[in-house]
């Protein structure tokens, strides 16, 4: 068999071994341990005694992988971010955003639901993971959505779909991992991230305003705060601005010249920054050591499924698969808008049956250098691509729609995490009723991916100014 035929057989291995429940990291990492060994054998002929010979070196091969990403500079931002998020919780910064929200837009109708979506915003920005910050909400937002009349069904589904806030706006795991893939820069697309972030948490609002406004009963408005309660819940939350402002000047310098320092020591000085903020509150050992174990799951979690993917990874580039299926599309006759778009439907239908992370680091490897090609390639200028825009450009702008793509897994059946997380912290809700509650926020993300394709300079603006892309 050729190379490309074997990367076809052993894809649908992985597509198996996924479907049957096999979890996504050693699915990845055994359908790529067994292409590589097939491939080395195929290339002996495969004479018997050279078998052992063959899996001796897809194993060395194989075995390159965690240690040459656990090196990774950009790797090494996720750890940070994900403290950052779990320090903030404990040093009750996530409460104070919500209160400050509940005061100034709690009278509108849904205004809790609101305040949750702009509040779930903000620590989207000191936060890296989507799951973390659907537990914080789904214990501090839904107790006070059921306590003034709130449909629970509605109440669990702005929570759950609000936390997918975190996959775009910056510090985001999702976007860290998207840029380790396709070898981008990683502050450039942190930095395209806060438009497109504030963008959907608008729409996210918007939606639940509406649904207020024709179902009265889903959200009562809240009211009777004055306008010094307003000011006075203030103070409370500025801790979290005054660290995504630190992060923002220590990377990009918004001064000129070069920037004070890399990402991932822009991540670690936030850290530092709530961390100091979390003691001067009066955070407790035991809150430290939660906040501390709580990184290390997540983390070695997202690093696991990293490491098996980027294993599988290696196997495609011997078998040269993404090559094949650039090819492929570009040959397609028809619009590459066209071709973008279909792309985009099988992202979402993928995201039934698949985690977000796994399903970005499976399927970029072969879907990115085809949507490069589609734009005319690497080397392409903006006046004569496809899609109006560089191929850094092109990079980011795909990156942070399918980044958006992904959200939907978090919130859609029978895979959805966001929606299972917030089950668990609300015993008194079950999955189907999260499930049913987050269904009109497709609308949102559909509205949303629909703006960001039409108007790329919503996600280039700021990567144009601040970096000059």
């Amino acid at each position: 068999m050729e190379p490309i035929d074997i990367g076809l057989v052993v894809t649908g291995l992985l597509l198996v071994l996924v479907l049957i429940g096999t979890r996504v990291a050693f699915a990845a990492a055994i359908a790529g341990v067994t292409g590589l060994v097939w491939i080395f054998w195929a290339k002996k002929g495969y004479d018997p005694e050279q078998f052992m010979w063959a899996l001796t070196v897809a194993a060395k091969t194989a075995g390159q992988v965690p240690h040459s990403k656990v090196t990774s500079q950009a790797l090494s931002l996720i750890p940070t971010f994900i403290l950052i998020g779990y320090l903030a919780y404990y040093a009750g910064l996530t409460k104070a955003l919500f209160t400050a929200a509940k005061r100034w837009v709690g009278w509108l109708p849904g205004g809790l639901g609101v305040a949750t979506v702009f509040a779930t915003a903000g620590f989207a920005a000191v936060s890296g993971a989507s799951v973390a910050t659907s537990a914080v909400f789904a214990r501090i937002a839904i107790p006070e959505m059921l306590e003034v009349g709130y449909d629970k069904r509605f109440a669990a589904g702005v929570v759950a779909a609000a936390g997918t806030l975190a996959s775009l706006i910056p510090p985001s795991a999702i976007l860290v991992i998207y840029a380790i893939i396709v070898e981008q820069d990683v502050g450039a697309l942190l930095l395209a991230g806060f438009i497109p972030g504030a963008f959907s948490a608008l729409i996210y609002g918007g939606l639940v305003v509406g649904m207020a406004l024709i179902w009265k009963k889903l959200g009562p408005p809240v009211t009777g705060f004055t306008w010094r309660e307003r000011f006075e819940s203030l103070p409370a939350a500025a801790p979290i601005l005054a660290v995504v402002i630190i992060i923002l000047f220590f990377v990009y310098n918004p001064f000129g010249g070069d920037a004070w320092g890399t990402p991932t020591e822009g991540g670690a000085l936030g850290a530092f920054v709530v961390f100091c903020i979390a003691i001067w509150r009066g955070m407790r050992w035991g809150q430290l050591k939660d906040a501390l174990l709580e990184t290390a799951k997540l983390s070695v979690m997202i690093f696991t499924i990293i490491w098996g993917v980027l294993i599988y990874v290696r196997f495609l580039g011997f078998a040269d698969l993404p090559g094949a299926f650039s090819d492929w599309i570009t040959s397609l006759q028809q619009p590459p808008m066209m071709t973008l778009l279909f792309i985009l439907l099988a992202y979402a239908v993928l995201g039934m049956f698949m985690d977000a992370i796994g399903m970005l680091l499976l399927t970029l490897p072969i879907v990115y250098p085809a949507v490069i090609a589609l734009n005319g390639g690497e080397a392409v200028t903006a006046a004569d691509s496809a899609f109006g825009m560089s191929a850094t450009g092109c990079a980011i702008w795909f990156g942070i729609i399918v980044v958006k793509m992904a959200e939907l897994c978090l919130i859609t059946p029978p895979i959805g995490l966001n929606c299972f997380v917030v089950a668990g912290v609300r015993p008194d809700l079950s999955v189907q009723d999260v499930f049913r509650g987050t269904s009109p926020f497709f609308i949102a993300d559909a509205l949303t991916i629909a703006g960001l394709v039409m108007w790329p300079g919503i996600v280039l603006y700021l990567p144009g100014l601040l970096l000059g892309l």
